[in-house]
């Protein structure tokens, strides 16, 4: 045990020499295990820029290869499945002093773990809307959502949705002159992940409805911080989305 936790330590230290002990077929050791530590940091950094390949576009391949090194060597895998790998990368960014001036690094980041964990979701059909259509208008506010397996809100001070849609391929790159705060959802309804910026009060009404509040319940939490809040064109936005699998069976009135 003491030389497999030596031989992994080794291997994600780049001036750390082979482990006591190891023999090789053919060639020298440490030549052979050298070829095998960077095998293992290439596999590791790709898997990085696999999840994150916005935040590698905004900071370039150089620089991201070389944080990349960093990160593995302070967060080593913990599975041999790497979907999730690199969790704590909007943390280790926002530490980081050469990013210091891109602050909305790590919230790209963040809308990015989510995408991925959206990505590999649990399928589950969207409601249909009809279901909706079909409660008694006086019953409206009683209702409760079953949320989606793969939804997410990603909330930053930073417009992280026009951020990564420019550098996704998703919006025409350019600036941004509307620099301001955004709620960004992420579902997948179908195959494909969707990322939609919320209009305000948006976080808190889907929050809310996710952690199993009433449709009233939770349009009172939203309209108490947004005056303005609309309550038909965030629903109606939420069912499009597909946010959402099945009503809760109301209960039955006395």
């Amino acid at each position: 045990m003491q030389i497999h936790q030596q031989f992994a330590a080794a291997l994600l230290t780049p001036e750390e020499t082979p482990p006591e002990g190891l023999t090789a077929w053919s060639g020298p050791v440490g030549r052979r295990f050298r070829v095998y530590r960077d095998n293992v940091a290439i596999g590791l950094r790709n898997a990085l820029a696999s999840r994150f390949p916005v935040v590698e576009k905004l900071v370039g391949d150089a620089f991201f290869a070389a944080m990349a090194e960093i990160f593995v060597a302070a967060h080593p895998p913990r599975s041999p499945l790497l979907l999730n790998y690199g969790d704590e990368l909007p943390e280790f960014l926002e530490g980081s002093e050469p990013v210091a001036e891109l602050p909305y690094l790590a919230d790209v980041a963040r809308l990015e773990i989510a995408r991925s964990r959206a990505y590999h979701a649990e399928d589950a059909d969207p409601l249909d809307p009809q279901t909706l259509a079909a409660v008694p208008p006086e019953r409206l506010a009683e209702i409760r959502f079953r949320a989606h397996p793969s939804l997410a809100v990603i909330s930053s001070p930073h417009p992280i949705g026009a951020i990564w849609a420019m550098n996704s391929g998703e919006a025409e790159p350019g600036p941004i002159a509307d620099w301001r705060a955004e709620e960004v959802l992420v579902c997948r309804p179908h195959m494909l992940v969707e990322i939609r910026v919320l209009p305000a009060g948006g976080a808190l009404f889907v929050g809310a409805l996710a952690k199993g509040a009433t449709l009233g319940e939770a349009y009172a939490t939203a309209a108490a911080s947004v005056a303005d809040f609309d309550l038909t064109l965030h629903l109606t936005g939420l069912i499009q989305a597909g946010c959402f699998t099945a009503l809760e069976p109301l209960e039955p009135l006395s």
